[in-house]
């Protein structure tokens, strides 16, 4: 039965005080940011002191698109920040009482998994969430910014301390190639808010002259086959099952990064592609959401190129072996 087994050596150790770091930040920046008013995201339509009939310069058009936007963006923040929230004190307890051994997953992959995923998560909606309220700054959402950054700090804090461990003790997820393999699941995870936020301007009628919907379904789709193949792959390793795959798991793995090279490249045109038409036209709507696209999808495929390439180096060692 698992007993609660803490002594001052624990709350001395390193992982307690940075996981307990990142909890305390964590828990300030969403109470910080819910706390908000709807003017303070960027809502001009609630501001106290915004009156449409009397601003020359207001556009009425442009308030559902910008409504729809921060709003998409406002929940991907706020459930990032909650939902490592809720992971990290799960592990913190669960830590203490000594519990993970009864659980059937490779706890040392798991923490790391959700240290790195947490500081790439979590640095995203750090500067995801200045973009929204950078119109209306104001000390509450400059207090919630500067709580994301120290709470990416934190979590960067934890994946030092786990990685300056033995072999052992850190798992596979925190060597090099286990990295690269969270980074490829957090540039699908960025796509989701971002393809959202493109359906709905494209079900709104609000494509661009010249632009057109498929490449759009196309980015979806191989958006969504990447990402299920990291989660599927990030899943074995943590529930240790690489033993019982049907297939040898150095080679799927190969192939799972060699199709994400493919089909990456393949989006990264279709991204820069956008862009251009986008610039061409003279017109920087959607112009940002494009660049953050472009830029999200080019660090991702520089994982996929890198982790292809520790995997043909593995399946050369073995070979030779």
């Amino acid at each position: 039965m698992p007993v609660l087994a803490l002594d001052a050596r624990d709350c001395a150790s390193p992982l307690f005080l940075v996981r307990m770091w990142a909890l305390l930040c964590g828990c300030l920046t969403f109470s910080l940011v819910a706390s908000l008013e709807p003017w303070q995201l960027g809502n001009t339509r609630h501001h106290p002191q915004h009156d449409p009939q009397h601003d020359p310069q207001h556009n009425p058009r442009q308030d559902p698109r910008q409504q729809r936007r921060h709003c998409t963006f406002w929940i991907a923040c706020m459930f990032t920040w909650c939902f490592f929230f809720t992971l990290t004190l799960l592990i913190h307890v669960l830590n203490v009482i000594r519990f993970y051994s009864l659980l059937p997953v490779s706890w040392k992959n798991l923490t790391v998994t959700v240290a790195v995923l947490g500081a790439l998560m979590t640095l995203s909606a750090s500067v995801l969430f200045p973009w929204m309220v950078t119109e209306h700054l104001s000390p509450r959402p400059l207090a919630a910014t500067v709580a994301s950054c120290l709470t990416v700090l934190a979590y960067c804090g934890e994946v030092w301390v786990i990685r300056g461990q033995s072999q052992e003790h850190r798992g596979y997820m925190a060597s090099l190639p286990g990295i690269l393999k969270i980074l490829q699941c957090w540039g699908g995870c960025q796509m989701i808010p971002l393809f959202v936020e493109r359906i709905a301007a494209a079900n709104a009628g609000e494509l661009h002259a010249g632009e057109q919907a498929w490449p759009l379904w196309v980015s979806v789709g191989l958006y969504n086959v990447c990402l299920l193949m990291s989660l599927a792959s990030i899943a074995v390793i943590l529930c240790d099952c690489t033993g019982r795959c049907p297939f040898p798991f150095h080679r799927l793995l190969a192939g799972f990064s060699l199709l994400g090279v493919v089909f990456y490249m393949v989006t990264t045109v279709l991204c820069v592609t956008n862009v251009l038409q986008l610039y061409k036209q003279v017109n920087t709507d959607g112009s940002e959401l494009a660049i953050m696209e472009t830029v999200i999808v080019s660090i991702t495929l520089l994982a996929y190129t890198v982790d292809f390439s520790f995997s043909i180096k593995q399946l050369c060692e073995r070979g030779h072996g």
